[in-house]
């Protein structure tokens, strides 16, 4: 991801194992019937992993965590509980699961896909004031991202608004 995009300091871009991840998640949330963006900004200085967006309008996250120590360092996923209907933690096969809060969903995942192993239980109703924002983000973002496969000179974001 463009390091210019607008995040704070200490969101920095996913690690290459955590891209690989994410990309797995992505590709099961397309199975889910999600259209995901990677690395997707909630408007709040925060980004998160994968955000999915389902035809009904149900908003996923998955917040990818490579390594434990990734996992212990992250403290601000539960900024995310209110820009979501369901929530994910992604992680390798490996990962220590049992370290993971069992109120939030569980993907194992690798960067061919993954697979739910724990449902992720509803969070409150995303008011809906947030979810008409988090769904023109969700379009902006797709149409920039897209724009700029065509046209690499143009910006991955539009000034503030974004």
């Amino acid at each position: 991801m463009d390091e210019s995009l607008p995040f704070p300091n200490d969101e920095a871009p996913l690690s290459p194992d955590g891209m690989a991840l994410a990309r797995g998640v992505a590709r099961l949330f397309h199975d889910m019937g999600y259209c995901a963006l990677l690395e997707f900004p909630l408007g709040i200085g925060r980004r998160v992993d994968v955000a999915g967006l389902r035809r009904d309008g149900t908003v996923a996250i998955a917040e990818v965590k490579s390594s434990l120590a990734d996992f212990r360092a992250d403290k601000k996923w539960t900024e995310y509980l209110g820009f979501c209907d369901v929530f994910y933690f992604a992680v390798p096969e490996t990962f220590p699961r049992d370290v993971l809060p069992a109120d939030t969903g569980l993907i194992i995942a690798d960067r061919f896909g993954g697979q739910v192993l724990r449902a992720a239980p509803s969070t409150l109703p995303i008011a809906a004031a947030r979810r008409k924002a988090l769904t023109l983000r969700f379009a902006r973002a797709a149409a920039f991202r897209l724009s700029s496969t065509y046209d690499p000179s143009l910006p991955l974001v539009q000034d503030v608004e974004f």
